[in-house]
């Protein structure tokens, strides 16, 4: 609240400016961030307040927004319900998380003819306080579902440049991978490996949903049964029902049926476990270490993915 004084005019009208607005928690996705990482330690982000109002009707500065610049894939949540606020999956998308308090009126602002000078001005809107959950997704083409040793990392080490780790014992993979693979004509598409899931990880078994939220994002699902498994179509089954039970929306994707370590079989055995495979799903039998079916399953994902 002022009022315009001077020399001449001891008595001037009211001149008193209006607040600036506060800054706002922006989120911005970055294609060049692949990771959380940066906001591991950034516990708190806080925008700036608006500036006051000042005499001669001077507007006070708007505060300064917070851009937090994330990966592709990343969800925003309420902290204490759960509820997704938004997702980025665009390069240079932005959602305000928290948007800044409304500046206040200044007194000049209430000036009217029967109300000449008006001795009290407008508070502005108090920042907003809130607790998010940032959580990423990964994005890949195709997600690699399947039990623990079913070769999956393997299949990811050959066709691509990653290096998981492999080794002979359930759940050697913890954390998920992502691989470029090579395709014809300098053509490529991305792979995901998955940590393995077992019967009732969606119950939280094993390692649980920790990471089927993952494939959540994969527009094709490549389920790997290995060839010695007891029954193929029985194990394809019980990860289509781990996948029913943690969201159903995941039984709308494409999904192909590849048959790992398929090296050990002859031509005969294989005619004839194709007759126990589903028959709702386009299946091929491969093997990463003789390259076996390998550049078909490339052909086929290719397909499928476009």
């Amino acid at each position: 609240m002022h009022f315009h004084r001077e020399k001449l005019n001891p008595h001037g009208g009211p001149d008193g400016g209006n607040g600036g607005k506060g800054g706002d928690v922006v989120l911005r996705g970055n294609s060049q961030l692949w990771t959380l990482l940066h906001l591991k330690y950034r516990k708190h982000v806080i925008a700036t307040s608006g500036s006051p109002g000042e005499e001669q009707d001077r507007t006070g500065a708007d505060g300064r927004d917070e851009i937090i610049e994330v990966p592709l894939g990343t969800v925003a949540k309420k902290a204490d319900t759960g509820e997704v606020i938004c997702e980025i999956n665009k390069d240079g998308e932005e959602f305000i998380l928290t948007p800044g308090g409304r500046g206040g009126k200044g007194n000049a602002h209430f000036a009217t003819p029967t109300n000449q000078a008006p001795t009290h001005a407008q508070p502005g809107e108090p920042g907003m306080e809130v607790w998010i959950i940032l959580e990423l997704k990964l994005l890949a083409d195709v997600g690699l579902v399947g039990f623990p040793n079913a070769g999956k990392s393997t299949l990811l080490s050959v066709v691509s440049a990653a290096k998981p780790k492999i080794a002979d014992y359930a759940f050697t993979t913890l954390t998920p991978n992502l691989g470029v693979v090579a395709y014809r004509d300098g053509l490529s598409f991305v792979m995901a490996d998955i940590p393995g899931i077992i019967e009732g990880a969606a119950e939280g078994k094993g390692l649980g949903i920790r990471f089927l939220r993952h494939i959540e994002r994969n527009p094709l699902l490549l389920f790997m049964v290995p060839a010695d498994a007891s029954d193929i179509r029985g194990e394809y089954e019980i990860l289509l029902n781990e996948l029913r039970k943690y969201n159903p929306e995941l039984l709308d994707k494409k999904r192909l049926l590849a048959v790992s370590k398929s090296d050990m079989l002859d031509d005969e055995l294989i005619q004839a476990l194709k007759a126990e495979l589903p028959t709702d799903v386009p299946s091929i039998f491969i093997s990463s270490i003789t390259q076996q079916g390998i550049p078909e399953l490339k052909d086929l994902i290719w397909k499928n993915l476009h």
